[in-house]
């Protein structure tokens, strides 16, 4: 598990070390770093020759563009720097020459490929579900190698339909993300239960068409103890199919998994959020480490009410707030790391952090 992070003179991230845990929440409004601390987190795993000192700003993970778009524009070295500290023993740092039109970073230093190996095997298990996912279509794509080999389900959602049509009836969904309501532990019963916290009632299914190398997904819709006829995904809205990239990525959480996750909430109705809030907690607790950025406090109450109800350690819950330090010569990031007790109350309120509702309240009154 990473068990640190420190960057410098990356994007609007001047000079930040957090120590990182099971369950990492980054909140805060828009343009405060979020996306930036997760574009390190990518660079560094989509980049094939670390070993060799390079870092590719773009690649199969992320696009960040040029030298000139990564470095920081107030910094006062002429460097940038990426630091992972693993189980708090084994770190690897990386101080880096960036060029203004060239889309690699070389590092002075690079390390031994036995070194390296054992950072590609601490981060082999890496999933990556970005916000903007693939949304309701007639037929989804379907990959041998990246679902049935890589056991992923790709950047966007898009192999999601496949990935549950191969294994969905194949694997069990971990004892302790298991819904109590679902039928069995299998990932399509499990899927199919909490997807129910989103749209009550769902079944999800798919349907392999080998002459085109295509997956049918459509949803069905219980009423009492039989089921409607099927739906195309374009006829339920966005918010189901949205969501189930999301999920299945939650329940096929394991041990030593680095997941990272953008916007998770993204068209769910806040009774779905807080749901989802809880299965990211448990998900915490399978010994995979997350990353969640969000805009959702209903994602957070659902996290909070998760340590209350020891669902998850308060110890294993790490809530980073975004802002931004204005002086009067430069603007950076800063990071805040606000605690949970076991109450699920948290250590602190920075402003504009969760006090938006009492804002537009108080100009109803």
């Amino acid at each position: 598990m990473i068990s640190n992070v420190s960057v410098k003179n990356f994007k609007s991230l001047k000079n930040i070390s957090i120590p990182t845990k099971s369950l990492n929440l980054l909140m805060g409004l828009n343009g405060m770093g979020k996306s930036s601390f997760i574009q390190m987190l990518l660079a560094l795993m989509q980049s094939d020759n670390l070993e060799k000192r390079i870092v590719d700003l773009n690649g199969t993970l992320i696009d960040i563009g040029q030298g000139q778009d990564a470095f920081y524009q107030f910094a006062s070295d002429d460097f940038i720097e990426f630091a992972l500290c693993f189980d708090k023993k084994s770190e690897f740092k990386w101080k880096l020459r960036y060029q203004t039109d060239k889309d690699k970073l070389t590092a002075e230093e690079g390390y031994a490929d036995t070194e390296m190996k054992n950072f590609r095997e601490w981060t082999r298990k890496f999933q990556f579900i970005g916000a903007e996912r693939i949304g309701p279509e007639d037929l989804y794509d379907a990959s041998s190698v990246i679902v049935s080999d890589k056991k992923h389900i790709g950047l966007s959602g898009e192999y999601a339909a496949y990935y549950l049509n191969i294994f969905g009836d194949k694997n069990k969904v971990q004892e302790v993300l298991r819904h109590p309501s679902a039928s069995g532990a299998t990932l399509s019963e499990q899927l199919n239960a909490w997807m129910g916290e989103v749209s009550p009632g769902v079944q999800v299914n798919t349907q392999y068409v080998p002459e085109i190398n295509k997956v049918i997904l459509n949803y069905k819709f219980t009423l009492g103890f039989d089921t409607a006829r099927s739906y195309k995904p374009k006829n339920v809205g966005f918010g189901i199919t949205y969501v189930l990239p999301v999920l299945l990525s939650l329940l096929t959480a394991e041990e030593g998994k680095i997941i990272v996750i953008e916007n998770p909430e993204s068209h769910i109705h806040p009774r779905g959020q807080a749901e989802l809030g809880k299965l990211i907690a448990l998900a915490a607790q399978t010994g995979a480490q997350l990353f969640i950025e969000t805009h959702s406090d209903h994602i957070l109450n659902g996290i909070r009410v998760a340590v209350k109800e020891k669902n998850i350690a308060k110890e294993n819950v790490n809530i980073l707030y975004f802002d931004k330090e204005t002086t009067n010569s430069e603007q950076y990031s800063n990071v805040t790391s606000i605690r949970v007790d076991e109450n699920g109350e948290l250590s602190e309120y920075p402003k504009d952090f969760l006090d938006e509702w009492s804002n537009q309240l108080l100009k109803l009154l």
